[in-house]
């Protein structure tokens, strides 16, 4: 439903141009499939660099879908793989997904790109990730925490994050030692990056507009034990902002940090302030601002809360967006 008017734009979406597979189970945890779109250049020989998206709807709405034009877009208009990722919400499997649990799928989908994206005519070695608002975050947390890795059942001693798919030959300790998380360039729109404070604020309770969208009732997002009073550290452990290395340490691939100058949800100053965080850190980023945009400029279609439209909104943020991938991949 989110793609309806743009979908058969030929300058959004242009089928000539490339190879469409869609819903590829990547990885079906606890027989929860977990899905993505691949699209793939048509007529080039060579592998091709690769953006992988997460969407965004807060942890607890949306789907791959509302990101379709935006790939459509990038596969119509540039030699690109594109991988649209589904991860589960915090409402999925009865509504029991804890955050880690979302963070796992998240590395897991990444391992799964690099094992497979040859099949695709892509190059492991070229993948750049994106997404928008609850997407950003995620991949912030795939750019700090990506060698944060452990079992599950040891996340409350250890804060390591098990990965939902994991390659035949690989032990947990070998992702982590061999980096096999690392990606080349980073697109962060519009993201929110410190959970501990929103969960301070009202993320688990019914003041989460999410909580009422999604349907579903307000809980804690590591389980029931945790609150963010208590165990501010484990709802640290969580949030990107707490978490960037020093670029002595390690050193973060180059960032772009976007915002909406018009965004309520995460307001530019939130996003300078994790580029604060990030410079404190030396790590290499940009910024720029979409002027009198509102948050969620990258969906799909009209929207009409926001006001957005993709093709006034989301075009314009792309090209720039685009040319950061080009300058990096």
């Amino acid at each position: 439903m989110y793609t309806k008017k743009y979908s058969q734009d030929i300058k959004i979406n242009n089928p000539d141009k490339y190879n469409l597979t869609e819903n590829i189970v990547w990885s079906s945890p606890q027989g929860f499939d977990l899905t993505m779109d691949v699209y793939s250049p048509k007529n080039i020989s060579v592998h091709c660099p690769v953006v992988v998206m997460f969407h965004g709807g807060g942890f607890l709405i949306r789907r791959k879908e509302i990101l379709n034009n935006m790939a459509q877009y990038i596969a119509s208009n540039h030699n690109y793989v594109v991988c649209n990722v589904n991860y589960r919400l915090l409402r999925d499997q009865s509504n029991t997904v804890l955050f880690n649990d979302l963070i796992g799928d998240a590395f897991g989908s990444i391992l799964w790109i690099k094992e497979n994206i040859h099949k695709y005519n892509g190059d492991k070695e070229r993948i750049g990730i994106t997404g928008d608002s609850a997407g950003a975050y995620i991949c912030a947390m795939i750019l700090n925490l990506g060698k944060k890795i452990g079992k599950k059942e040891d996340f409350e001693k250890d804060h390591a994050f098990e990965p939902t798919y994991l390659p035949e030959y690989f032990s947990l300790q070998e992702v982590a030692n061999k980096n096999l998380l690392d990606v080349k360039a980073a697109v962060l729109s519009y993201g929110g990056y410190d959970f501990y404070k929103f969960a301070l604020q009202n993320a688990e309770t019914y003041k989460n507009i999410f909580w009422w969208l999604a349907l579903a009732k307000p809980r804690g997002v590591l389980g029931k034990k945790f609150n963010p009073i208590e165990y501010p550290d484990i709802y640290k452990a969580i949030s990107p902002i707490y978490n960037i290395p020093d670029s002595s340490e390690r050193k973060l691939p180059p960032q772009l940090l976007t915002a909406a100058t018009k965004d309520r949800i995460t307001p530019v100053r939130m996003i300078k302030e994790y580029g604060v965080a990030l410079k404190e850190k030396n790590q290499e980023f940009e910024f720029w601002e979409h002027l009198n945009r509102n948050h969620a400029y990258l969906d799909s279609g009209r929207t009409l809360i926001a006001g957005n439209d993709f093709i006034r909104d989301g075009i314009p943020a792309l090209k720039v967006m685009m040319n950061f991938f080009h300058k990096h991949l």
